[in-house]
């Protein structure tokens, strides 16, 4: 988390014109079932934003049996989730712009709601300077 604090502080003193957050990873022994629930995603989905303190628009999800793909558009950008519960593994973007949103912790809620055993991510600044 203390990497992302760091992020934030040099954008901010930078004055950055646009202030660009993506967090992207991999899920791992998630739970199947959920991995192939869509309804229990979008409130993931849902929820994630909240945690990430995000304006959400709307969510969007399609069924690829057995898995789901899923956007919800937020106000600052979106968050995806693809699964493949045959493999109990998912894949996460958490793209926000601006000073206030928190997409780790958005990414970090999705990967607590899918029960993975582990994940991996990696942070990007997406800023225009």
């Amino acid at each position: 988390m203390g990497g992302l604090r760091s992020l934030l502080k040099e954008v901010k003193e930078a004055n950055h014109k646009v202030i660009g957050k993506h967090v992207y990873g991999s899920l791992f022994e998630c739970d199947p079932d959920i991995l192939s629930d869509a309804e229990y995603l979008a409130e993931v989905a849902t929820n994630a934003a909240k945690e990430g303190n995000m304006t959400l628009l709307d969510v969007k999800y399609w069924k690829i049996h057995p898995g789901v793909s899923l956007v919800a558009i937020i106000l600052e950008s979106h968050i995806t989730i693809h699964t493949w519960p045959e493999y109990r593994f998912a894949t996460v973007d958490v793209y926000s712009c601006g000073e206030r949103s928190d997409p780790v912790a958005s990414f970090t809620y999705i990967a607590k709601a899918l029960r993975a055993k582990s994940y991996s991510y990696d942070v990007i600044d997406r800023s225009l300077y």
